[in-house]
């Protein structure tokens, strides 16, 4: 078995285990006072998907995603009760793990990144760590770190990972349907579309205002995607090349400003769940675009720093 099918071997080894995750998620929903088989069956069926993907027809899959859909379009998905621990307890934790409480998060982040960056070279091929196994063997270290600082009882954990699952819920799947989405719309031609009705708005040879349209274009099909990703190839395709790197902008400083300008999107939109309403329903603030009001500020400006940067460096 050569490098590179260990390492996808190892990815399919995580998706198994979100898989298992979503069944701990199902179990926990047959106990809901409310829509107790519509949460199973929906955490069920996620978890069949992680694990049987590779073997199911992609037919099928799409069929599956749809009754996930259905579900949780006629409120069948529910997070149910979960017993709240004591406001004191918390409180003395906080006093006593101090800073060390951030270790599992800072680990994620750093360890999926060291392990993107490494490089192996086989034969006349470079081979890189997948994405999955990257960002799941972070995952797994920083679990094992939180338990050392913690000490948790093993029904504390199984139940907190089924609290936090089900609070996210639906919107967990946002960021890969999301970015399926923008490559269908690239494939069905929506890039070339948007060009076609943009060269009636742009002026020809118009630098300034070409890129003020792509950032705002990226910007706003970005709010209304809710992924950067799947607004990328769209929109850099129908007005980033004709009306900014044709003109003579730099394609990687383009590219990569563009990319980061949807994000500024991402600040402002619901449609980003997993970033705007998921930590607000976490955090269990009074309003749910608590997370967008405080970004809002930010964004704006950062729409406009994008603009000129993209102008002063681009060309």
């Amino acid at each position: 078995m050569d490098l590179k099918t260990l390492l996808n071997w190892g990815s399919e080894i995580v998706f198994c285990l979100c898989g298992l995750v979503s069944f701990n998620a199902a179990w926990r929903g047959l106990q809901n006072e409310k829509c107790r088989i519509g949460t199973f069956v929906f955490w069920t069926i996620l978890g069949l998907i992680f694990i049987l993907g590779p073997y199911i027809p992609y037919a099928l899959t799409g069929a599956l995603l749809l009754v996930l859909g259905c579900l949780t379009a006629t409120k069948q998905v529910q997070m149910g009760k979960f017993v709240p621990s004591e406001a004191s307890f918390r409180k003395a934790q906080a006093d006593k793990l101090g800073n060390k409480i951030f270790l599992p998060a800072i680990t994620i982040g750093v360890v999926a990144l060291a392990l993107s960056m490494l490089k192996f070279k086989v034969g006349d091929t470079t081979v890189t760590f997948p994405s999955a196994l990257a960002i799941g063997l972070a995952s797994i270290l920083a679990y094992l770190i939180g338990v050392a600082i913690t000490r948790p009882k093993f029904a504390e954990t199984r139940d907190d990972t089924a609290r936090l699952l089900m609070t996210v819920g639906a919107a967990s799947l946002l960021p890969q349907l999301l970015g399926a989405l923008g490559s269908v719309f690239t494939e069905a031609g929506v890039g070339a579309v948007i060009s076609s009705i943009m060269a009636n708005v742009v002026p020809q040879g118009s630098v300034v205002l070409g890129v003020i349209v792509y950032v705002a274009g990226m910007v706003l099909f970005t709010m209304v995607m809710g992924n950067a990703f799947a607004a990328f190839s769209v929109i850099t395709v129908g007005i980033g090349v004709p009306f900014v790197i044709l003109q003579g902008g730099d394609p990687a400083i383009v590219g990569a400003l563009g990319m980061t300008a949807g994000f500024c999107g991402t600040l402002m939109t619901p449609m980003a769940a997993n970033f705007n309403i998921v930590p607000a329903a976490v955090l269990e603030t009074k309003n749910k675009y608590t997370v967008i009001k405080a970004q809002l500020p930010m964004a704006l400006v950062m729409i406009v720093v994008h603009v000129v940067l993209m102008l002063v460096l681009a060309f």
